[in-house]
């Protein structure tokens, strides 16, 4: 069975994402992003998580590049960069502040 690639196999339907500080962008279209990585950002601040990694893959780094452009516009991110364990160049590790600590 041959499955058409096009926007029409795509159902708008909501998607529960846990809030424990790892986001695996491997099940989401490239065109979520955008919106996923502040929101998710958002989410974890309330749950009082200062620490996110988001797992976006090697491949040509593409994703990479758009997750940390998003990073540095981020007004709680403090710092980001390249994880020292086995996952390397395949996620980005966020360092953040809480609201109640950022300086008015």
């Amino acid at each position: 069975m041959n499955r058409k690639n096009d926007d029409s196999d795509w159902t708008e339907e909501a998607v529960e994402i846990p809030i424990d500080g790892v986001l695996d962008l491997h099940t989401f279209r490239p065109d979520e992003i955008k919106e996923l990585v502040p929101d998710y950002i958002e989410c974890c601040l309330k749950e009082g998580i200062t620490e996110i990694r988001i797992i976006h893959g090697k491949g040509k780094g593409v994703l990479r590049q758009l997750v940390r452009s998003i990073l540095d516009r981020h007004p709680a991110v403090l710092t980001y960069g390249t994880p020292s364990d086995a996952s390397s160049w395949g996620a980005t590790v966020a360092q953040l502040q809480l609201p109640d600590e950022q300086e008015p």
